[in-house]
């Protein structure tokens, strides 16, 4: 036994005790809150924590790097879940606008709630406690603790299918269609508008899985109750366009909030660039999500993960963080705006011939400080 005050624990030999002390190189620094700190110092604050807020602190560090790169890559973003209902559309329209992203992939309920918006109707702050077939007599829709108007959906639904009127019969890309309707809007506080301003593809590879697929099929059932030809939405189409933008670009990044559909889309288009000869990955990728990687599903797959399928690069710069969107977007967009980190970039221009991307070049104008 042991005499009082004696080591229970057994000697560690120097090559043991040189390996400990390299491990306790790097103190958790434990953060600061004052009246002048910012949600930008805040997250460079986060970079010297631990757990998920070290990891918000790794993610802004992947940005910064991202939007430094002189190769210019191409940064897509990945949308999935409820985020125009959570108060999120200002911020997404303004990392288009202030020319953080080049192309943006998502669902199609995140354009249709911004359309939605664009049209005049609002989302209201709801209660998860609410009395859903009340709600159902009323034509009230909820999303979580969040309201909106059936009526209004409905003539939004209408409205989406009136426009695909417009344009010519046949096969057409979400993007082509997305941009269609972005012609059509006039608040400059729409995602889908902004993105038709600047030139920045907008693709929504399940764009059937939303209200405006509803639109587009009350579209088809009258011009097939009409005996002319619907316009139809081609999720190839999506492919090959979006696998071009990936092609003739030098260097691409992927953003991806959530997961879901957009994800793995923006992945496929990595895998798909062999159909060209060649082989791509991401340089770089950043994931906010609450989704788990113990089920094996895609949404809550690891960036490492995907290096095995060559969808990240081997040495690619990447970081997760496990953190609900409507939390981790705002904290990690006001980093980018609070720094700049994307105040003269210039922006990429799309010159597409159909489905054909003819060229894809750095135009001479660059991202103004907003």
């Amino acid at each position: 036994m042991a005499e009082s005050g004696d080591s229970v624990y057994r000697p560690l030999s120097p090559a043991e005790r040189k390996k400990k002390q390299s491990l306790f190189e790097t103190p958790v620094r434990h953060a600061a809150i004052t009246p002048e700190l910012t949600v930008a110092d805040l997250v460079e604050q986060m970079q010297g924590m631990s757990v998920q807020a070290r990891n918000i602190g790794l993610c802004a560090n992947v940005l910064k790097r991202m939007l430094a790169d002189p190769d210019r890559p191409t940064v897509l973003l990945g949308l999935a879940g409820p985020l125009v209902a959570a108060g999120l559309r200002k911020v997404i329209r303004d990392l288009v606008a202030g020319g953080v992203v080049d192309v943006v992939v998502s669902t199609g309920a995140i354009f249709y709630q911004d359309i939605y918006q664009a049209r005049g109707f609002r989302h209201y702050q709801g209660s998860i406690d609410a009395d859903d077939t009340e709600l159902r007599d009323l034509y009230i829709d909820r999303i979580y603790d969040t309201y909106v108007d059936e009526e209004k959906f409905w003539d939004t639904d209408i409205w989406c299918g009136r426009l695909a009127d417009k344009l010519k019969p046949g096969v057409h890309s979400s993007r082509d269609y997305l941009d269609h309707i972005g012609s059509q809007l006039e608040d400059d506080e729409s995602i889908v508008r902004t993105c038709h301003k600047l030139g920045v593809p907008m693709f929504a590879p399940a764009i059937n899985d939303s209200s405006i697929g509803i639109g587009l099929t009350e579209h088809h059932h009258r011009r097939v109750k009409e005996g002319l030809a619907p316009l139809s939405i081609d999720s190839i189409r999506d492919n090959y366009e979006l696998t071009q933008i990936v092609v003739k670009s030098k260097k691409t990044a992927a953003i991806y909030i959530a997961g879901g559909v957009p994800k793995n889309y923006i992945n496929d288009s990595i895998v798909m660039s062999y159909i060209f000869g060649l082989e791509r990955g991401h340089t770089y990728a950043i994931q906010v999500t609450t989704a788990v990687t113990q089920d094996g599903g895609l949404s809550g797959s690891t960036l490492s993960e995907a290096r095995s399928w060559g969808k990240i690069k081997k040495d690619a710069d990447f970081a997760m963080a496990w953190v609900e969107p409507s939390v981790s977007l705002p904290l990690l967009a006001s980093y980018v705006t609070g720094r700049g980190l994307a105040k003269g970039r210039p922006r990429l221009k799309f010159t597409w011939d159909g489905e054909i991307l003819k060229d894809l070049s750095v135009a001479k104008e660059k991202v103004r400080a907003k």
